[in-house]
């Protein structure tokens, strides 16, 4: 009996481990070079997308929480990248 048990505690592991892995999606290591945004302070100042090419110059406004462009940008670029063969 304790080994029904010990296979069926076995296999509602897996079934959450799966349901778990399905949700989290593909994960990519972000090690050196894995890079997504540049920001430039000095001598000038912008704020660069470096996946979907988009920049700005309004550093302070960046910093301060107003990445819906860049939101936007990337959803746009995601789109293209799904819709390319």
């Amino acid at each position: 009996m304790q080994f029904l048990k010990a296979k069926l505690a076995e296999l509602a592991r897996q079934e959450r481990e799966a349901e778990l892995d399905a949700i989290r999606g593909t994960q990519h290591s972000v090690g050196f070079g894995s890079q997504i945004r540049s920001y430039v302070l000095q001598p000038y100042q912008m704020v660069k997308d470096l996946r979907t090419e988009h920049e700005t110059g309004n550093v302070d406004a960046v910093l301060d929480g107003a990445l819906d462009d860049f939101m936007e940008a990337y959803l746009r670029w995601q789109r293209a990248e799904a819709l390319a063969p």
